[in-house]
């Protein structure tokens, strides 16, 4: 198997496409429904590469992410936010702003849903092997995905 991948993402559909599109392409996925089994995961191991949702019960993707960077031992672990935050659905509020301009620098990547396969997979191919960071400044979702 190739690279590990953490995908954290509480809605099963789409934690079963991101599981599959990712195994399909050769890494080796681990799965949690929310921050906290995530932090529960972490505690056994170092992925390669986090994607990361937004908004989740339990423990949200931005707690999560802070805590991440805050780390000693994960800091460094790049982190791919893929997120169904519609920024139409919330007038007035630059979501990418928030989640880049805090106290701990902003993630690797930043996808919307629907996910455009091709987008996720290019931006974790460039994270993952040096040629860019903070590539995905793209939304995914005028390309059909």
């Amino acid at each position: 198997m190739g690279e590990r991948i953490l995908v954290v993402e509480d809605e099963p559909d789409v934690l079963t496409y991101l599981t599959t599109l990712l195994e399909e392409n050769g890494y080796e996925v681990l799965t949690a429904q929310d921050g906290k089994a995530a932090s529960a995961i972490l505690a056994k191991t170092r992925p390669d590469l986090i994607c990361l949702d937004i908004l989740m019960p339990e423990k949200s993707g931005i707690a999560l992410y802070r805590e991440l960077k805050k780390s000693e031992e994960f800091k460094d672990v790049p982190v791919v936010m893929v997120t169904g935050f519609k920024a139409e659905e919330f007038p007035g509020i630059d979501f990418r702003k928030f989640v880049y301009e805090r106290s701990v620098p902003g993630p690797e990547g930043y996808i919307e849903k629907p996910i455009d396969r091709e987008l996720l997979l290019r931006t974790i191919r460039e994270i993952l092997h040096g040629t860019s960071r903070g590539l995905s400044d793209k939304s995914s979702k005028d390309k059909g995905g």
